[in-house]
This record gives structure tokens, sequence and C-alpha cells, in this order.
């Protein structure tokens, strides 16, 4: 990765981390409930982001969109928006609270709901510029 590649996934990350503080502190403090909506939300949003990504980036002609908008919004917003640590430590916190239904739903729930969303946002976009 060059130099300057890297400065644009700084940059991204920058914009996505106080982003997903800010986002999950509003949804779970609007929710209220020991499930964890709001790194849900945040994933959920990567996802739909990323896959909109993706799908301009396929269906146009290769350049079109900027490698440095990919690593910037992909890789540094994307990355710092979504959480895989906070997921993995939030099912484990539900087991060990004896809410197994929970947990179950938040692993099931954000894999199947995040490949949806991104499958669905990389399709529309796709569609929409093909």
């Amino acid at each position: 990765m060059s130099g300057l590649t890297a400065l644009w996934v700084a940059l991204g990350a920058a914009v996505g981390a106080p982003l997903r503080y800010t986002l999950d502190r509003a949804v779970q403090a609007r929710c209220g409930s020991r499930f964890p909506w709001g790194t849900l939300t945040v994933n959920m949003v990567g996802s739909v982001v990323l896959g909109a990504l993706t799908g301009a980036a396929t269906a146009l002609p290769v350049g079109v969109v900027p490698a440095a908008l990919q690593a910037a919004v992909g890789t540094g917003f994307c990355g710092a928006l979504t959480t895989y640590s906070t997921f993995s430590y939030e099912s484990v916190a539900l087991l060990e609270g004896r809410r197994p239904a929970s947990a179950a739903a938040n692993l099931v729930g954000s894999v199947v709901a995040g490949l949806l969303l991104a499958g669905l946002a990389w399709w529309a976009v796709h569609l929409a510029l093909t």
C-alpha cells in the first residue's frame, strides 16, 4: 500500500470511527435494552455502504470509481464504522448473561442481514449504473 493510499484510509477512518461511536450510543440509548442494537445498526449501515461502493466499482469502467475513494470509503470509513470485535464481545456477553436466544439472534441475524443488505445494495447500484 502506498503512503498516499494509507492517508486515504486514515481519512476515511477518521470519519467512520466517531460516527460509529455516536450512532451506536444514540441507537442504544433510544432502544434501552441489553440487546446490542447500536452495534447491529452500524454494522448494517457499513454493509450497505460497502455493497453500494462495490456495486458502483464493478458496474462502471475501471478507474471511474477512483482507487482513493475505494480506499477512503471501503477500507477506511467502512472498516472504522463497522466492528467485528464489539459484535463478537457483545454476543459472548449475551451468552454469559444467560440470554442464549438473544446471542443466537445477534449472531445469525447480523451475519445474514449484513450479507443480504450488502448484496441488495450492490445489486441496486450495479443495476442502476448498467
